[in-house]
């Protein structure tokens, strides 16, 4: 088993030599900085795991290099600096790079996390490598890439705090996965997970379907109702797509995460919240709160601690692997053993998953539907899907379930679409309502 690969960068000589006699160093293979070119650039050809920084030996060129590099997303950093104010090192620690130790620097911190990151990285060396379906799992999570397997350190450092989590990503990438796997991973594993689309919210019920109601407090209301809020109770409530929230309604679940009260409607009594918050958007938060879609107070009160999902191409060893995990469990459903030909691999491999995990995953799914014994290069369906033709362009097998063709032209739809729900609902003339009841109901098939 090779050693881990340690890229140092350090101007303090006291500071170095006092680091390089430990035996937690020792540990590792060392990789040097030198004064050819600027330590950034070194740090992108070395295939290095792990790097200690100086930052005050920085410019700001080190630090743009880092923050439109892959680098970010490969490996873990720590930065020890005097604590002088740096906005784009502040940038890095908010995109997850790792550690930031200011002066008067703990020396023996250091060197504790050092020794978390070596006992990590031997751990993951020792794992087996992504081919097929072999892939690591942590919780509801599947890969093995690198930006996975730092995906989950972070998540299992977060879990075991009361930190509330906001979770950023592209559509598909699998953001509630990751909450579900926060979840998993806390103290609170052993009570509810209750997951909730904000974007599913009509203006007139989102009181109701956060704290709830009582018979009585508003036409058609037959029964009591539990609010979300009630029914996490000691767990976890997720709300996705927290920017699809009407801004003017955001105030409401900004008064319960600030005190912890709420009152179901139509009931004068207050109960106090017991429950983790994991929220998640595919939009850029900040780009949401100057857009009018997410108010700042609330962005503040969700994001005490934040999670990147990585895109599904930034994660090129998974993606044979995924679909090799997905056909698999369709297998073990249906009692088959269909597989995939080499082409259908090859096509799998190469293509871009614009609508990443969840593209993936239904692509399998049609294929799935429309393969026999082996699942070919055609039966993926990705050429129709880059040429935008539409399901009824498709040669599809007689003797398929109606409610298998509209599950098919709905998944194709949203692959299309990248993931966009609106877009999907519109084109397939439908309400959103509609679609994420479908979907939903697919949720709860499989």
């Amino acid at each position: 088993m090779s050693q881990p690969r340690l890229f140092i960068h350090l101007r303090d000589v006291q500071l170095a030599e006092k680091l390089l006699q430990s035996p937690v160093i020792r540990q590792f293979i060392i990789v040097k900085s030198s004064d050819s070119s600027a330590w950034s650039e070194q740090l992108q050809q070395q295939h290095c795991d792990l790097a200690l920084i100086e930052s005050d030996d920085c410019d700001n060129d080190d630090y743009q290099r880092l923050l439109l590099s892959k680098v970010l997303t490969e490996i873990d950093f720590i930065f020890i600096s005097s604590g002088s104010q740096n906005e784009l090192l502040d940038q890095l620690m908010r995109r997850g790079a790792g550690y930031h130790f200011r002066a008067p620097l703990d020396f023996h911190s250091v060197i504790d996390t050092l020794q978390d990151f070596y006992q990590q990285l031997s751990t993951e060396r020792k794992q087996v490598k992504a081919t097929c379906s072999e892939l690591d799992q942590f919780g509801s999570l599947v890969g093995s890439a690198k930006p996975m397997l730092k995906l989950y350190r972070t998540i299992r450092k977060v879990a075991i705090t009361e930190a509330n989590v906001l979770i950023t990503g592209e559509s598909g990438a699998g953001k509630e996965l990751v909450a579900n796997t926060l979840h998993l991973a806390s103290f609170r594993s052993d009570k509810p997970f209750v997951a909730i689309n904000c974007g599913a919210l009509t203006p007139e019920l989102i009181d109701s379907e956060l704290f709830g109601h009582i018979k009585g407090a508003f036409t058609g209301a037959h029964r009591d109702h539990q609010g979300v809020f009630a029914q996490a109770e000691g767990g976890t409530l997720f709300l996705d797509e927290i920017t699809e929230m009407p801004i003017e309604q955001q105030v409401k679940l900004l008064r319960v995460l600030e005190n912890g009260e709420y009152r179901p409607v139509g009931s004068d009594k207050t109960f106090t919240a017991n429950v983790r918050i994991a929220a998640a958007t595919n939009r850029d938060p900040m780009q949401a709160i100057a857009e009018d879609m997410l108010r700042e107070d609330l962005y503040f009160r969700l994001a005490q601690f934040p999670i990147a999902v990585p895109p599904l191409r930034d994660r090129a060893g998974d993606i044979v692997g995924l679909a090799q995990h997905f056909l698999a469990y369709r297998n073990v459903q249906e009692q088959q053993s269909k597989k995939f030909s080499t082409e259908a691999k090859n096509l799998i491999a190469n293509h871009g998953w614009p609508g990443n995990v969840r593209e993936l995953k239904h692509a399998v799914e049609r294929a799935y539907i429309l393969a026999d014994n082996t699942i070919e290069a055609e039966h993926l369906l990705l050429d129709e899907l880059n040429a935008g033709s539409e399901l009824t362009t498709i040669d599809i097998p007689t003797g398929i379930r109606l409610d298998e063709l509209e599950k098919a032209a709905i998944l194709t739809t949203l692959a299309k679409n990248g993931g966009n729900k609106t877009d999907t609902a519109q084109q397939l003339g439908v309400s959103v309502k509609t679609l994420y009841n479908k979907l939903e109901k697919y949720q709860l098939d499989r």
